[in-house]
């Protein structure tokens, strides 16, 4: 099968195109012919891993060695890119039961990447299912990570009818899933983005967008119930002020400070930090799923580009010029 593929860290050059071998399913396995795969944050951040600093690493630096060997040291250990997908189910392993072959499907594989390429594997239990019928392929596959962890973060506060929330970093996967989720969830919301990319996040339902280059939204003398700041790019001294009384600050990317802070605010005062780790799930791609059937959850494009050119696609999202999501599609695709 044709793939996308890098063996050795660097710029978008380092992907090429390559024959590489079809997986097998094995009997709790299903084989799904991927139709399209976006370029995602994590997918830049491996292929250019050996060069990320402490300061770009968006964990605590504990974390960085163990990552680093996870990767790969000097050349990454997985050598295709790509951990959301939407395509077809090809074939199913014997003792698969949720699954038949012919079934669009959409899903997620985390650290384990591999969509760049025309076929992949998931276990039938792993996080995939089936695609919402009213997206595209193209659509579908810009929603799981994101919209997942967005979903698991956002229970942690039980955002109610009324409440206002600001999310920090609204035009980014994860970002835009914590919007959409907390306007279906009945809160006021307003979405901090770069100049480029205000009308995408007015598309996605914000009561309110703020250019974070022209105004900084801890200064304007409003107050929030939620601050949900997806890359930590603020800090909760910086917005503290801008909590209501029981306001709740929320991280989804946090280094060892902000877990001190978490410590001191569970024992003091009324306004917490939260930092958080999420799972995945294909029962929370099941109700992500019925959320976008119902209209509750969209996703916008911005550009595709054809697996083969997977380099230029990841040149173009670094330029910071995307206002959207940016899909790869490997082969032909129909309409749904």
């Amino acid at each position: 099968m044709q793939a996308v593929v890098y063996t050795e860290y660097g710029p978008p050059e380092v992907l090429r195109a390559a024959e590489v071998e079809t997986p097998v399913p094995k009997d709790n396995e299903i084989l799904i012919k991927v139709h399209a795969t976006p370029i995602g944050y994590g997918d830049l951040v491996a292929r250019n891993f050996r060069h990320i600093t402490l300061g770009e690493f968006n964990m605590p630096a504990l974390l960085m060695l163990p990552t680093r060997l996870a990767f790969g040291w000097r050349k990454p250990k997985n050598q295709i890119l790509g951990s959301e997908f939407a395509g077809d189910v090809e074939a199913v392993g014997a003792a698969v039961t949720r699954f038949k072959a012919g079934d669009p499907v959409y899903g997620y594989r985390g650290m384990n990447f591999g969509a760049y390429a025309e076929y992949l594997v998931m276990r039938e239990d792993g996080s995939v299912t089936h695609k919402p019928a009213n997206l595209t392929f193209e659509e579908a596959a810009t929603l799981p990570y994101g919209t997942m962890m967005a979903l698991n973060l956002l229970r942690k506060v039980n955002i109610q009818p009324g409440h206002k929330v600001l999310v920090n970093g609204a035009s980014g996967s994860i970002g835009s899933g914590a919007l959409q989720l907390a306007k279906h969830y009945g809160a006021e919301v307003t979405g901090v983005c770069g100049t480029p990319r205000m009308d995408y996040v007015k598309a996605l339902g914000a009561d309110h967008v703020i250019d974070y280059t022209q105004q900084d939204f801890t200064q304007n003398g409003e107050t929030y119930d939620l601050i949900f700041d997806v890359l930590g790019k603020s800090s909760f001294a910086r917005c503290k002020n801008s909590l209501a009384e029981n306001g709740r600050y929320l991280l989804a990317s946090f280094k060892l400070p902000d877990l001190l802070h978490m410590l001191r605010t569970s024992f003091v005062g009324r306004k917490k930090v939260i930092c958080a780790l999420s799972g995945e799930s294909y029962q929370d791609l099941d109700e992500i799923r019925e959320l976008t059937e119902e209209g509750k959850i969209t996703a916008v494009i911005d550009r595709t580009f054809p697996l083969e050119q997977a380099a230029e696609a990841h040149r173009y999202v670094e330029s910071g010029q995307k206002t959207g999501s940016v899909v790869l599609t490997v082969g032909p695709t129909d309409a749904t």
